[in-house]
């Protein structure tokens, strides 16, 4: 005996891309997407400026930096996961202001969260670049 899923369930297993409109057009689509919301983040948001400016800076030291290949890869991959969060969180901000632009707590605190998950990720990124610089510094 099957049981019937509710109506309101239906959409969940429906195949998400349109027939027809799959492989390297959708790939196409989607990469236009993202240089879009790179774009527009550069454009509007001082944080993203600001960790955008910071990996442009730091890739030519990561090289001076980094005795491996792996700690290259920590290194950089640190800002361009930090430069993701920063991303994320722009994308709640603006959803949480166009579904209620009024003040609310309980936007508050998921604005709070998104910019407590951005933290998180300067401390690692933190963590990740200074020890990578003091190792360097006393393997001398």
């Amino acid at each position: 005996m099957t049981q019937q899923e509710p109506a309101e369930y239906k959409h969940l297993r429906e195949q998400s891309a349109l027939p027809g409109k799959g492989g390297l057009a959708r790939i196409g689509r989607a990469f236009a997407n993202t240089l879009g919301g790179f774009r527009e983040g550069l454009a509007t948001e001082a944080a993203i400026k600001q960790e955008a400016a910071l990996t442009l800076f730091a890739l030519p030291v990561s090289f001076f930096v980094a005795d491996s290949a792996w700690m290259w890869i920590a290194l950089m991959g640190s800002l361009v996961l930090l430069l993701a969060a920063e991303l994320l969180n722009t994308a709640i901000e603006r959803l949480c202001n166009h579904l209620h632009p009024e003040k609310h707590e309980a936007i508050k605190v998921t604005k709070d969260l998104a910019s407590a998950g951005v933290f998180c990720v300067i401390v690692l990124t933190a963590m990740i670049w200074i020890v990578a610089v003091v190792a360097r510094v006393w393997a001398g």
